[in-house]
């Protein structure tokens, strides 16, 4: 197979609410942008309901997708039976999913800062990191529970409890130094040390993405949660 006609299929097993979610999310977003003070909401409010649908909707959608990637595969016990079959063809299609989720978040928060909408202290590239950060945290822990408990709807549901666990609990935490590094919503939230949390978002996004490669590796394990 050809590696386009490869990345295509994976786009495809990634499935529509991957392709279209961010595309319909970011369409909302810039329509509040253009339309939400002539609807009679103040500036201040829809500035950070434009910032929290980056740093909330985002990886709210990015988590749920990834926790659905795992487990979905009708040729899963044909690519195990091939060296490096398996596992790559997840990570293709986690990138597929999670590609489109980043370029509709950046087309977003370019057009935020082209308008004005956008005054976080962090412009650029830096500012990028609202949405990047906790979109890959919540996309690493959809992928692992999914990967660990071989059941997307529990890790789909895992992510939804810490998702809303952040909005319920995230202010009465705030002056937790510990909880501050692994707070999703840093930003509209307003917390201190915002550099240091979104780097160790990443940090451990990363070690929950190589925890669950090792998972994919075992085969037995992999074909119980595929026909369960």
């Amino acid at each position: 197979m050809k590696p386009l006609d490869l990345w295509m299929y994976e786009a495809r097993r990634a499935g529509l609410a991957a392709l279209l979610g961010p595309p319909v999310l970011a369409v909302l977003t810039l329509l509040l942008a253009v339309f939400g003070t002539r609807l009679g909401s103040r500036v201040e409010n829809t500035r950070w309901f434009l910032m929290g649908a980056l740093e909330m909707g985002v990886p709210l959608l990015a988590g749920v997708v990834a926790a659905s990637l795992p487990g979905r595969d009708p040729a899963a016990e044909i690519r195990l039976s091939v060296a490096h079959g398996y596992r790559p063809a997840l990570l293709r299609r986690l990138a597929v999913a999670l590609g489109c989720t980043a370029l509709c978040a950046l087309s977003v928060s370019a057009a935020l800062m082209a308008s004005g909408w956008w005054t976080f202290k962090y412009g650029g590239l830096a500012g990028q990191l609202v949405w990047l950060a906790p979109a890959l945290w919540l996309a690493a822990v959809g992928f692992f529970s999914a990967t660990a408990l071989r059941s997307t709807a529990a890790a789909a549901s895992l992510v939804g409890i810490v998702w809303t666990g952040e909005q319920l609990i995230g202010g009465t935490l705030s002056d937790n130094a510990t909880y501050r590094l692994l707070h999703l919503f840093a930003t509209t939230s307003r917390l201190p040390d915002w550099p240091v949390n979104r780097l160790f978002l990443l940090s451990t996004a990363l070690a929950m993405v190589a925890g669950a490669w090792f998972l994919l590796g075992n085969a037995e394990r992999v074909l119980r949660g595929e026909t369960e």
